[in-house]
């Protein structure tokens, strides 16, 4: 298997938060509907807006259970993009049926975009 260096934008980001926040990526499953892990290698957070907004980003996990905030109530001044991952790594997954699916939330909709860079297939 070949590993693809992958980017993944969800723009004008919504207010709905965890597990219904709107979806950025969802790992895919490998060939036959195998197993596949992607490792995400950096997400960017750009604040459109001239005012500050808040924004979380959240793991829902795979398995139904063990959800989680990546980053949570982060304050993005005005007219400012930030990088949260800053040389960390994190591995998701998708089992052959069910997948880890990286969702984003914003204090305003609209103000809000999200890039995420992913090594899938690894």
């Amino acid at each position: 298997m070949a590993n693809d260096f992958k980017r993944f934008a969800k723009p004008n980001v919504g207010t709905s938060t965890g597990a219904s926040g709107d979806a950025v990526y969802s790992v895919p499953a490998g060939a036959g509907s195998t197993a596949l892990e992607s490792i995400i290698i950096g997400i960017s957070i750009c604040n459109k807006n001239a005012a500050e907004r808040t924004v979380g980003i959240f793991l829902d996990n795979e398995d139904g259970s063990n959800d989680a905030y990546i980053v949570n109530g982060l304050k993005v001044p005005a007219n400012t993009t930030v990088e949260i991952m800053q040389g960390n790594k994190i591995v998701v997954q998708n089992d052959g049926s069910n997948a880890d699916v990286i969702r984003a939330e914003a204090s305003a909709g609209s103000s809000i975009d999200v890039v995420l860079s992913v090594l899938e297939d690894v």
